[in-house]
């Protein structure tokens, strides 16, 4: 156990600031605590309270965690999100106390959760596109994921529950590997270090002082326990997605995370809430699709465009991504699964970079209002109207468009660097770059058919009144008043 070294200046444990926030465990602890109590708190009010006015319990879950607070921080500061998640604060002590089985072969499999977020999570969500945006729905869907995540806990060991079952657990990994900070150690003081105490502390079974001779941070979820254990640990800001740039032991998992959740998210949303609200939205093959089968089957309440959309944008994205690797693979003269696993981390800032440019954008257009008007709701300040930000249509809010061409050229930048690694001849690369390629040329490809398609043929109408519409009316005021004066 180091208790002192000198820290380099780019270790944000040396900081004044930064390093308070990151390695201080009464204040990580306090703060964990807070929002664990927060957590549940909103589960109770969306039960309690489960009409669309509650805006607190979905604001806390889908305006905070997700997508504001995740999709900010896992291409800057890295995988913070997985460490002040209270089911893994919780989940640390549940452990301690539980069987501490090892968990079974079959289950140790990330495509566990990759299905769910995929299917359970963005599938439904389509298909049933109001039931996520009601407390109810938002209240059941997390403490479901609770439940199940506390009897994993509590069953086996090493938390596993984060590692395999959790369906962001893979995806913050993978995206995780963009940021610019990297959590290792000082060599000269491992060298010498017999105790091993920082792989001692920490609950996930990890080994921190192997991070750097790996290029890889694993399974690390940034919970700082390692840093409080030994001195000789270091967080560091580094090149953006530098890890990238060199070997590393691949996980396939991380791959068919960036192309699932490419296809279920920005190409689905560009599908169906993009082009799907032009005037020519009946002309798309999924809308047509949609109503071929709509003749002889009976779908019920299931939004069978949007549907359609988000099986279409999978099998749209992955086969751009298998027939480009494939193809690139014969040219290199390699294993085509080589080719895709070790390229295919190019797709990384695909989602990522698109997803903040929209989260961004929505947090100043209807995003910052309701979380205040939530916040106001759930701690008995009664209800609020806040004007949001900016309106849609604002000049200024195209600067976050911005962040889809930086991820395009990022991405690119990323596959030269890793195609580079490969020992074959420079014409062989050139050849089969456009190739490889394939998955950002048609994200690209999307984007712009989509502007094209608003711009020739306009926005329907009713195109954007999901989102318009302010949920807070006057005579719903009225009532929450009085709701809300009776209970406090």
């Amino acid at each position: 156990m180091v208790k002192e070294i000198q820290r380099d200046k780019n270790d944000i444990y040396g900081k004044p600031i930064l390093g308070f926030f990151f390695k201080n465990q009464k204040f990580i602890t306090t703060f964990k605590i807070i929002l664990t109590a927060v957590f549940f708190y909103a589960l109770y009010f969306g039960f309690v309270h489960q009409s669309k006015e509650n805006t607190f319990t979905t604001a806390l879950f889908w305006g905070i965690f997700w997508s504001f607070f995740m999709v900010l921080t896992l291409p800057t500061f890295g995988r913070i999100f997985c460490g002040i998640c209270p089911h893994g604060f919780m989940g640390k002590y549940i452990t301690k106390f539980g069987l501490k089985k090892k968990m079974p072969k079959w289950m140790q499999n990330r495509y566990i959760g990759i299905f769910l977020l995929v299917i359970g999570w963005w599938g439904v969500y389509y298909m049933f596109p109001g039931i996520y945006k009601t407390p109810f729905g938002t209240a059941m869907m997390f403490s479901v994921m609770t439940i199940v995540s506390f009897i994993v806990y509590f069953v086996y060991r090493d938390m596993s529950y984060c590692k395999y079952i959790c369906p962001i657990g893979t995806l913050t990994r993978a995206y995780a590997k963009l940021s610019f900070t990297w959590l290792g150690t000082y060599k000269s003081a491992c060298s010498e270090c017999k105790t091993f105490d920082c792989a001692t502390a920490c609950p996930y079974n990890l080994k921190p002082f192997t991070f750097d001779k790996r290029n890889s941070m694993t399974d690390c979820t940034l919970c700082m326990e390692c840093s409080t254990a030994c001195e000789a640990v270091s967080f560091k800001f580094t090149k953006p997605s530098e890890t990238l740039f060199k070997k590393f032991q691949v996980l396939p998992a991380e791959i068919w995370t960036f192309v699932l959740i490419l296809g279920s998210i920005p190409i689905a949303m560009a599908f169906h809430h993009g082009i799907g609200r032009s005037n020519a939205a009946n002309d798309m093959i999924w809308a047509k699709t949609a109503h071929f089968f709509e003749s002889f089957i009976n779908f019920g309440s299931i939004d069978t465009i949007g549907l359609f959309a988000f099986l279409y944008a999978l099998v749209f994205s992955v086969m751009a991504a298998t027939i480009g690797m494939f193809i690139a693979a014969k040219i290199l003269n390699k294993d085509f699964k080589k080719i895709f696993y070790d390229l295919g981390y190019s797709y990384a800032p695909l989602f990522i970079l698109g997803s903040l440019a929209h989260t961004l954008e929505s947090f100043f257009t209807r995003g910052y209002d309701r979380i205040v008007e939530g916040f106001a709701l759930g701690f008995g300040f009664g209800v609020i109207d806040i004007i949001p930000l900016a309106k849609h249509g604002d000049s200024w809010l195209m600067v976050f468009g911005i962040l889809k061409w930086i991820a395009i050229l990022w991405a690119l930048l990323i596959l030269y660097k890793r195609i580079n690694l490969l020992k074959v001849s420079k014409s062989k690369k050139i050849f089969a770059y456009p190739f490889a390629a394939s998955l950002i040329i048609f994200f690209l490809s999307v984007n712009v058919y989509r502007a094209y398609i608003i711009d020739t043929y306009g926005r329907a109408k009713t195109g954007h009144s999901m989102h318009t519409q302010k949920p807070l009316h006057t005579d719903i005021n009225k009532k929450l008043h009085s709701d809300y004066k009776s209970m406090h």
